[in-house]
């Protein structure tokens, strides 16, 4: 099924309506309906003196989401089906998509009050959220960062959403946190960073559910301004990119490290989990490349570390030249300069971060292991 919107066709009426034109497709069929903006409410119609057409309309739009039945206008042979602002909030995605446009323009143009506009926008929104059962997630920046939260004194309504994320394929600990309430405190539940990445991941592979989750994720923050917008669409965007490359994607790239140019090509590698002498769980990736035509093979170590248990990489290297190129294969796959010191025995040590951690997770020959070893790692 398909949703077409005539963006041209979005005008007002002589009687002041703003009006658009709209056509819903399935299997080469196709049927055209009138959308109108009117005092109260939005409505979808079609009229005809073809009965079977008018069915077929109806029938259309069901497969859209919206409960549809055809009508005999006054007994003189004009069939029509309607539909209004709620049933049409209870509809697929595409179709709501396509009605809010006409909403915005509307609202842009001074053809319909702001106040109405946003409520009907809220509507369509809204009806989305009670359809799928999600409740009012807060999203909001909290010193820079961004904060997912869900709070409820209800301690089913908390399980409720924990359990809906474990079976989205969040995992607890690693992806969001939950605090049940207690002695008249609220409860919440709280989406972490990694939480609305993964979430952009699945949803990009095949999780309905994690693609409602992430629209309406983005809907929240887009009415908390654009700053807020720009933070969860950045953390959404990075959550598709993951296992979305290959290593051998990077081919001549060129990068700065230390104002000195270097090309990149890289010709594979891979990351492996392992116990280290202290039976800490570590993980190792390695990378073989072209800098400058010199084949190399280079590897960095990650563990946990301190009382946060931050994740962070390290690679100890003797020959500057060495270090220098790591620097610059680092880069190159993950957009990120690692930090580079040298210690007072002559040893140069390159440190990776998480950011630079997320930048490698971008490479499916990278994805799983990391993913794995983050969620075997983390507190819980």
């Amino acid at each position: 099924m398909a949703v077409r919107l005539d963006r041209d066709s979005i005008r007002r009426t002589p009687r002041g309506r703003v009006a658009a034109d709209l056509t819903i497709s399935e299997g080469g069929v196709d049927v055209k309906y009138n959308v109108y903006l009117r005092e109260h409410d939005i409505t979808v119609q079609f009229r005809s003196t073809d009965r079977s057409r008018a069915e077929l309309a109806a029938r259309l739009l069901r497969l859209a989401g919206v409960g549809a039945e055809v009508k005999e206008k006054g007994g003189r042979g004009v069939w029509y089906v309607r539909a209004y602002t709620d049933m049409l909030a209870a509809g697929r995605k595409e179709l709501r998509d396509a009605i809010a446009e006409i909403v915005r323009k509307a609202a842009k143009n001074g053809w319909v009050d702001a106040g109405r506009a946003e409520r009907w926008l809220d509507k369509l929104e809204s009806g989305r959220v009670l359809k799928e059962g999600w409740p009012r997630y807060l999203v909001r920046l909290v010193e820079g960062a961004l904060q997912i939260r869900y709070t409820s004194t209800n301690p089913e309504g908390i399980e409720r959403e924990a359990k809906r994320l474990r079976d989205m394929g969040l995992v607890e600990g690693r992806h969001f946190s939950v605090r049940m309430p207690e002695e008249g405190r609220d409860g919440y539940v709280l989406i972490l960073k990694d939480g609305l990445m993964r979430a952009a991941w699945l949803s990009v592979h095949g999780s309905d559910v994690a693609a409602d989750f992430v629209e309406y994720i983005l809907r929240r923050a887009e009415k908390e301004g654009d700053a807020v917008y720009e933070k969860a669409k950045e953390i959404v965007d990075r959550g598709k990119e993951v296992g979305s490359l290959k290593l051998t994607d990077i081919k001549g790239a060129e990068v700065f490290v230390g104002g000195k140019r270097y090309v990149i090509s890289v010709l594979g590698g891979g990351a492996q989990s392992e116990e280290g002498r202290s039976g800490r769980t570590l993980l190792r990736i390695t990378i073989t490349a072209e800098i400058d035509r010199v084949r190399g093979d280079y590897e960095m170590t990650f563990g946990r570390y301190g009382r946060v248990n931050a994740a962070m990489g390290r690679a100890y290297i003797r020959e500057e030249t060495d270090a220098e190129r790591l620097a610059a294969v680092i880069k190159a796959l993950t957009g990120e300069e690692p930090g580079v010191y040298r210690r007072g025995d002559g040893t140069i040590v390159i440190v990776c971060y998480e950011r630079h951690l997320e930048g490698f997770m971008r490479y499916a020959e990278l994805y799983e292991t990391i993913e794995r070893w983050l969620e075997e790692t983390g507190r819980r």
